[in-house]
């Protein structure tokens, strides 16, 4: 088009290239863009926000820094979308200081922030657990007379939930109503989620059953939350009855549902259930993940099958899934309740040696074996470590290396 005889404006180039952008061809528009320029037609505002656009979403820095540049030598200043774009990709990088910056600077610069803006600064921090900074910007905007959308709401709902704040969620729900908009299945789903994870399973329940009023039907995600909520809370039998109530109602058990059931066969001591289902799974098509091994690994050495422990492991590495604290430590249980402590000090060598830091448990277990067994050497030296890590022994483990010295001496 650049070189047929025709007359060829800035904004026909910039439809071209934001064609280009759309279709996945950036590094094609880009090369149009430099075509344009020869031309004697010069970029502007809408085209370099276009390839901005384009470079943002491949998530191409050396692309971003570059329009950055060219918009900064050809004295172009940002507006709304260029703001929001940027504030996208910093968020995307992490760069909270950063995205801040830019949300400062758009103001200074007598860019008014828009709903758009407003959805993205929100969303990253709420993304990053920084909701005090969250609710601030969204007092902002209502002041400033801005409805906010579904995208914040749902943003807010995310973020005070997966912090544990469901009476702010409520809250929000009721302001949401308010505004007249509606409450999709998402924020049914986090809300669920929410008060699963502060064992308040009845109004978990109650949300559900709002949800499916409304017309939207549960799927694997809010069966596994209740599932997993009332896990939490120890009535394993009606987890069970909630998964193979979906499964009755002729939905498919995806890898974390079968998860949840794997996981609660082994915390009742169903171990030929467990084995069951993990091969029901596989015979199904659905992929275990590196939870449903750590789930039957835990399972198995809790049950003293230590052989079947390690071949579970072994099979894990053959899928190409790397054993992490959680395998070692379930496998340090397995050989510490059977009294092989060099066995499972072995494991705690080499779960160091391939990078990964112990936990509390892991330490409590190998802890609690030497004192028991009089090597109390062991025991404090790994018990020093514990407290150097950062890690608070409880009261139980103190009163054990106490037993440790005791048991030496005789």
């Amino acid at each position: 088009m650049v070189d047929a005889n025709v007359e060829i404006t800035v904004y026909s180039i910039s439809i071209m290239i934001d064609g280009l952008c759309k279709r996945g061809d950036v590094a094609m528009a880009r090369d149009l863009m430099d075509q344009m320029v020869v031309k004697g037609i010069k970029p502007n505002l809408y085209t370099y926000n276009t390839l901005l656009n384009g470079f943002v979403k491949r998530k191409d820095a050396v692309g971003v820094n570059e329009m950055l540049s060219l918009m900064q030598r050809d004295q172009v200043a940002y507006n709304v979308v260029t703001y929001t774009l940027l504030i996208d990709w910093y968020g995307n990088s992490g760069k909270m200081v950063e995205v801040e910056k830019m949300f400062d600077e758009m103001r200074e610069r007598g860019v008014e922030a828009d709903v758009h803006v407003y959805t993205t600064v929100i969303s990253w921090n709420c993304k990053l657990g920084n909701m005090r900074r969250a609710f601030t910007l969204f007092d902002d905007l209502t002041e400033r007379g801005i409805v906010p959308n579904s995208h914040i709401y749902g943003a807010m709902f995310d973020g005070v939930c997966k912090a544990g704040q469901v009476e702010a969620a409520e809250m929000l729900l009721k302001d949401m109503q308010r505004q007249g908009l509606d409450v999709n299945e998402v924020i049914f789903n986090t809300l669920m989620n929410g008060y699963c994870k502060k064992g308040m399973i009845d109004e978990a329940l109650k949300v559900m059953a709002i949800m499916e009023k409304k017309g939207f039907e549960a799927g694997p995600f809010a069966y596994n939350t209740i599932a997993s909520g009332l896990c939490k809370v120890k009535r394993y039998n009606e987890a069970k009855k909630w998964l193979f109530t979906m499964m009755e109602r002729g939905l498919a058990l995806n890898t974390v549902n079968f998860s949840t059931l794997i996981d609660i066969c082994c915390k009742e001591g169903n171990l030929e259930e467990a084995k069951w289902l993990f091969e029901d799974m596989k015979m199904k098509g659905v992929k275990p993940n590196s939870f449903t091994y750590n789930t039957l690994i835990h399972g198995y050495s809790k049950k003293g099958n230590i052989k079947q422990a390690y071949r579970l492991k072994c099979k894990m590495e053959e899928m190409g899934m790397t054993p992490d604290v959680y395998t070692y430590t379930s496998l340090i249980h397995g050989e510490r309740v059977f009294g092989k402590l060099d066995e499972a000090m072995i494991l705690f060598n080499e779960m160091i040696e391939k990078g990964f830091i112990p936990n509390a448990v892991t330490y409590t277990t190998l802890i609690t074996g030497l004192s028991k067994e009089g090597r109390s050497d062991e025991a404090f030296r790994l018990y020093d470590e514990m407290i150097a890590s950062g890690l608070t022994p409880d009261d139980k483990l103190c009163a054990s290396l106490v037993g440790s010295l005791h048991t030496a001496k005789s």
